[in-house]
């Protein structure tokens, strides 16, 4: 019988998957066999006969579950970065099967009376802060899972996440699906008003789908700089329409939106909470829904208000009422006409390779660590690449594998996960990190400033997964409080605005020149242009998202009726839309992690404005101090309180006013 590469001892430089042995078949198995495993092994810490004690109850369940662990962190992200139809036939089949696996293993009442049992005696358990916590944090999972509840309580609980595993796999392939056959094929007659890059990736596009032409996809790297650039308004119209339609057409993702809220309403209850929001937002660092969205409210009125003057300065500029698809176009117009710049001038300065020498020199001189690239560590695409992250030592600390181009298959947008998490357990695990982005491919690779600061965005996530020094896996990395995830990566954001940083590496793809003084003076001036539109289209999709997890109905709604009744209610601006319609608002339904927290990104920005204001009153941007304290940030995990960290670092809390000036609403 051949070995089934899954569940043997991997060789590869520092453990990487074997990903050229892997096959869709071999999962099945695999699956089957981790979930035996740890069903035994939960069984095992249930029947000790043992008095329960930290390392025999705690310290027994993180090591349950690794074959599955393993297994599971393989398929799911690459179901996510190629969606072959066999990987998402197995998602179909195994998401409800883990889904209830976890259910069982939460909901097990040997287990839970041992935890609880523990919890009771902490204060004699002898124990560190950081294992206290992820004693208190297990206990209140297992509450927050169902585990207190009665045995039909935890039947319902288990049948309800089941369920809504189901659900999950089908908006997310819904919303795939429309996204990889939609297309919008060019003759050159449509191409007025593209520049070269645009021209180029549309130009590969084709190709790679097999097309001749040009070919406009519903990839953001794809339709954004169309909507932006084109000047034909009749197509910007038919792609913007294709954009904002997802999940309405064949695949009505409306149907499985009502079905979703009520099971998660449903689960709320069971728990004792009003909703759904009131549940998630008990674990979460704003405690409750009218925190977050106090914290909206401030941003929301002042963006209306900057929002309104952009609008009008836009309809003088064009001469007609602005439309959706007319708005981006006409801004960039008013922005090249405000600091003489626009993409075509700056992309040539951004190659991919110069932003990603960026981000590596950032992380040098903050955190002391260096990547090198390792050809022989095993790839699961052509299109990625592979880096030992080391420490100043040159010891190996982890794997860090960057995905950057857009393709069929591929889920849209920009994400970070992991292949393993670095613990300290039984000894020292390196972490295996990778980057998702979807740049439009095309030679070379060029950027627009957002795509450079989506991609210092997503290494924050990385490094925060990377640095971890948590001893438990379940406390490694990105596993903090879920307002509190995006604060690592929107803080290294502001390095990509640093000048010295863009003096060294923005520079001219063929001749290697500089970013020019005059321009990149342009360029930073220019950073807070259309802030109205932008804090208005994630505020409302904010709002909504609250909205729809409050509602007391959610069987009973129409969701379309809904969106349309919402926007009115908070006075959505006219020509600008939600930057997640429900329909394809993969954050909420493709997944339950954004669920009532896409609030989280404001919330983070919060910190980071605050953070990184920190830096500017030093004087220096790579301040040793300052830079030291927020390494330990990174590092910490889920070891210690979210807002402990934050007050160590920055000497007090933070204020929204940071966030205001960040955005250039302070004034609005």
């Amino acid at each position: 019988m051949t070995t089934n590469p899954l569940l043997a001892p991997w060789t590869t430089p520092f453990g990487v998957p074997p990903f050229d042995l892997i096959l869709p078949e071999h999962f099945g198995p695999a699956f089957d066999q981790g979930m035996a495993e740890q069903v035994a092994e939960i069984a095992a810490i249930g029947a000790d006969p043992g008095r329960e004690n930290f390392a025999n109850t705690v310290e027994a369940l993180e090591r349950s579950g690794r074959t599955l662990d393993r297994v599971r962190s393989v398929f799911f992200n690459l179901v996510s970065s190629q969606a072959t139809e066999a990987y998402q036939a197995i998602e179909r089949d195994y998401a409800p099967r883990l889904a209830r696996h976890r259910a069982d293993i939460a909901l097990d009442p040997a287990l839970f009376a041992r935890v609880s049992a523990l919890l009771e005696r902490r204060d004699g358990l002898g124990l560190d802060a950081a294992q206290s916590r992820l004693l208190v944090r297990l206990h209140a999972g297992l509450v927050r899972s169902g585990a207190a509840l009665d045995a039909a309580g935890r039947d319902r609980m288990a049948a309800i996440s089941t369920r809504l595993a189901v659900l999950h796999t089908q908006f997310g392939q819904n919303v795939l699906a429309d996204e990889t056959e939609w297309q919008m094929v060019l003759a050159e007659g449509d191409l007025a008003g593209l520049p070269d890059f645009a021209r180029d990736a549309a130009r590969e596009a084709a190709r790679e789908r097999g097309v001749e032409g040009w070919v406009i996809t519903l990839s953001r790297s794809s339709i954004e700089p169309f909507l932006v650039f084109s000047t034909r308004r009749d197509l910007r119209e038919v792609a913007w329409r294709a954009w904002v339609a997802r999940g309405l057409g064949a695949r009505d993702n409306t149907v499985l939106i009502k079905d979703i809220l009520a099971l998660r309403a449903e689960r709320a209850r069971l728990l004792g909470h009003a909703d759904f929001a009131a549940w998630r937002l008990a674990d979460n660092m704003a405690r409750d829904a009218a925190a977050a969205s106090d914290l909206l409210q401030q941003v929301w009125a002042p963006a209306k208000r900057r929002a309104a003057v952009e609008r009008a300065e836009l309809e003088a500029l064009a001469g007609h009422p602005i439309e959706a698809w007319d708005w981006r176009h006409y801004a960039e117009i008013a922005r090249r006409a405000r600091h003489d710049i626009d993409e075509s001038l700056t992309k040539p300065y951004f190659p991919l390779e110069g932003m990603l020498a960026a981000v590596f020199d950032t992380a040098r001189r903050l955190f002391g660590v260096r990547f090198v690239e390792r050809p022989d560590i095993p790839v699961y695409h052509p299109d990625v690449r592979a880096f030992d992250m080391q420490d100043e030592a040159g010891a190996h600390r982890g794997v860090f594998l960057l995905d950057s181009f857009a393709r069929a298959g591929k889920r849209s947008g920009a994400w970070m996960s992991s292949y393993r998490v670095g613990h300290g357990l039984d000894g020292p695990v390196t972490p295996i990190v990778v980057n998702n982005n979807n740049i439009a491919k095309s030679t070379p690779a060029l950027l627009s400033f957002d795509e450079a600061r989506t991609l210092f965005h997503e290494f924050g996530h990385a490094l925060h997964g990377l640095l971890s020094s948590a001893h438990h896996p379940s406390q490694s990395g990105t596993a903090v409080l879920a307002d509190f995830v995006e604060f690592p990566s929107q803080v290294l954001e502001h390095w990509l605005e640093v000048p010295e940083i863009l003096r060294t590496h923005a520079r001219h793809h063929e001749t290697g020149e500089p970013l020019p003084e005059d321009l990149l003076r342009r360029l930073l001036a220019a950073r807070q242009d259309g802030q109205g539109f932008a804090s208005v289209e994630f505020v409302s999709s904010a709002l909504i998202d609250l909205a729809l997890h409050t509602h007391p109905d959610p069987q009973g709604l129409d969701v379309l009726q809904f969106e349309e009744e919402f926007l009115g209610e908070i006075g959505m601006p006219e020509a600008i839309g939600l930057r997640h319609r429900p329909a394809h608002f993969q954050h909420l339904f493709a997944g339950g992690g954004y669920a009532a927290g896409y609030y989280a990104y404001m919330w983070a920005e919060v910190l980071d404005a605050d953070a990184f204001e920190a830096f500017e009153e030093a004087g220096d941007p790579f301040d040793p101090a300052l830079a030291a304290k927020l390494k330990a940030v990174f590092q910490a995990g889920d070891t210690r309180d979210p807002m402990e960290l934050y007050v160590d670092f920055r000497g007090r809390p933070p204020s929204v006013q940071a966030l205001l000036r960040n955005r250039g609403l302070a004034e609005a």
